[in-house]
């Protein structure tokens, strides 16, 4: 069995946190090829490494001394080294560094060195071979990712080591610069590496044990979810729920493998599976609960508007070119809603409602602000009858008021439109009738 193991920056804050790393890793010979992320933070006022390192070039670029910003990076570094009793140097490294930072090297090049120097610090710990991101991941010279490029560069590597430690976060282009992911692209190295290596798991270890049914911050001690497939993590990323970056999920995805999301604090934790498929029945009948506020929704309402060829078209085509994404789109016999972000829409509204207008000369339009959408996602839902009956039961009962409801034909998920000042009383409701009760 083959593992690629990928640990966060609070995996990875301090001594003790690598220490934790470490037992982990060698609690199982599977467990050969590693993706570490730059320290984050050791407790609640501090700096992640990530920061300081694009505070020091800022610094560089407009021409200030950043001699003490730089040392203190060094000494985060030093602390781990002197913690895991390592003999290692990295003044080499620092002295590159900084002549990279007199030089200008970009502010991604700056923000990468924190997943490499963590990456030396790794291997060294461990005893892997240390292989550099930026010869294994390849960006197009227009900076775009080439996947292609990278798997056939990063199987070849990968195939002569038996063990490797690989930065997340970046990679490089044919010339040697330096290339970022979006913040959380340690993820998507992991994923690449585990495509790469035809892993049979990929562990993305981090400070949770697993999934959540639903947002702590709004229900207390939420459960964790056993096992989710991709559509499912897909519908609730989509509305607010994050442990994985996006762009994690397609590599896998492509070659079938699990991903595991692991709590490095808690290792004895099973985590949760993210998978193509499974026959495993869902703990419960939904699987998640996401959702986002800042929405309204713009209401056409037209006499007829069901007879009337491209209607739906013409409507869109008024959002798509003002530059506004829709949402959703519920429709009536002689209504349709179109649902849009907030922010998006309010410097172009008057704009919209002229275009519609002269799309389509609507009878009636009507516009509502402050709205929220909460989509209610689970696999389960498909072979149990009442599901939606029960959320608005739910809903009913804490006396919130629906604005909207949208079910697709796949019956993966429920979407349900709320007031904003309703939206967490709405999640509640809905995590106690189908988590704590059962009903």
């Amino acid at each position: 069995m083959k593992k690629v193991v990928k640990f966060g920056g609070s995996s990875l804050a301090n001594a003790e946190q690598f220490k934790k790393v470490g037992d982990i890793i060698r609690s199982e010979e599977s467990r050969r090829y590693v993706v570490p992320s730059a320290p984050g933070k050791r407790y609640a006022g501090d700096t992640k490494v990530t920061d300081l390192l694009y505070t020091c070039y800022n610094k560089a670029e407009s021409e200030q001394d950043f001699t003490n910003i730089l040392n203190e990076i060094k000494e985060r570094y030093y602390e781990i080294i002197r913690g895991l009793k390592l003999d290692l140097s990295l003044e080499e490294e620092f002295k590159q560094i900084e002549a990279d930072f007199k030089a200008h090297a970009g502010s991604e090049y700056a923000a990468s060195r924190g997943e490499f120097l963590n990456g030396k610090v790794m291997a060294a710990y461990l005893g892997y071979e240390f292989v550099d991101s930026a010869e294994v991941i390849r960006f197009d010279k227009n900076g775009n990712f080439d996947a292609d490029k990278t798997d056939k560069l990063l199987s070849k590597r990968l195939q002569k080591c038996e063990k490797a430690v690989i930065p997340g976060f970046y990679g490089g282009k044919e010339d040697g610069t330096v290339k970022t992911f979006s913040r959380g692209g340690s993820d998507v190295t992991g994923s690449l590496v585990a495509k790469a290596i035809h892993a049979d798991v990929y562990e993305n270890w981090t400070d949770v044990s697993g999934f959540l049914v639903t947002d702590p911050r709004i229900v207390e001690n939420p459960a964790v979810i056993e096992t989710i497939t991709y559509r499912e993590l897909r519908e609730l990323s989509y509305m607010g729920a994050t442990v994985l970056h996006e762009d994690a999920i397609f590599p896998v995805r492509k070659e079938g493998i699990p991903i595991n999301i692991r709590n490095t604090n808690r290792p004895e934790d099973k985590g949760t599976f993210i998978v193509e498929s499974t026959c495993r029945k869902p703990k419960y009948v939904i699987t998640g609960i996401a959702g986002k506020k800042g929405f309204c929704s713009i209401n056409i309402e037209k006499s007829m508007m069901n007879s009337e060829i491209g209607f739906g078209r013409k409507i869109l085509q008024v959002f798509e070119d003002q530059g506004i994404s829709f949402e959703h789109v519920p429709s009536g016999i002689d209504t349709m809603t179109v649902y849009v972000h907030q922010d998006e829409f309010e410097e172009k509204e008057q704009q919209v409602i002229a275009g519609i207008h002269r799309a389509v000369q609507p009878d009636f339009v009507e516009m509502e602000s402050d709205l929220a959408l909460i989509a209610v996602v689970g696999r389960g839902m498909k072979s149990q009858r009442g599901t939606a009956g029960r959320v608005f039961a739910a809903l009913a009962h804490a006396r919130v008021n629906v604005k909207m409801i949208d079910q697709g034909s796949s019956e993966l998920n429920i979407i349900i439109g709320v007031e904003n000042r309703d939206f967490e009383t709405a999640v509640k409701a809905i995590y106690d009738i189908f988590v704590m009760t059962q009903i």
